[in-house]
């Protein structure tokens, strides 16, 4: 794993933007627990707001705009709770998220969102989707390695928005 881990840093150092760390982290994610459909989410609690960041299929799942963030199992799971959430069939997602009939067209039907928190706040999720029942007690215990590269994302992310706003 430590390969894995020193390919993700060298990402890091020739990154010339957040997206190319975002790339990065989901070649990490893809190499520690597998991922076919891989987003990357923040959240601003006080604004009720999520913003999709990055994507490996920007078709389906674009970078774009905001979205509210309800009050739900899930908010509460992985947004207070700071717990991950897991989901291995359609079925399951299907309670969750509005969108399932997307993901199941995509080849999608188990997903894994990992809440990452700095200081006491989550920041983001890391959103991980693949075919039915591949996230295992396994695979979500090794998930948690992806918590501080996950963390580093988005705290470039943040920087580089404090810089536009500074600059623009």
């Amino acid at each position: 794993m430590n390969e894995e881990f020193d390919r993700f840093s060298r990402a890091l150092a020739e990154a010339r933007s957040p997206a190319d760390a975002h790339q990065g982290l989901c070649v990490l994610t893809d190499k520690i627990i597998g991922v076919r459909l891989f987003t990357l989410m923040t959240f601003d609690r006080a604004r009720g707001e999520a913003k999709r960041i990055f994507s490996n299929m920007p078709d389906d799942y674009p970078v774009s705009g905001t979205k509210d963030v309800d009050s739900s199992d899930w908010t509460g799971l992985v947004l207070d709770q700071r717990k991950t959430f897991v989901a291995n069939s359609i079925g399951d997602i299907a309670k969750v998220f509005p969108d399932y009939e997307l993901i199941d067209s995509l080849g999608c039907q188990s997903c894994i969102n990992i809440p990452v928190e700095v200081g006491g706040e989550v920041l983001g999720t890391l959103n991980c989707l693949h075919e039915k029942d591949h996230y295992s007690a396994g695979r979500v215990a090794a998930s948690e390695a992806l918590k501080l590269p996950g963390a580093v994302c988005l705290l470039m992310e943040i920087i580089d928005l404090k810089r536009e706003a500074r600059n623009g």
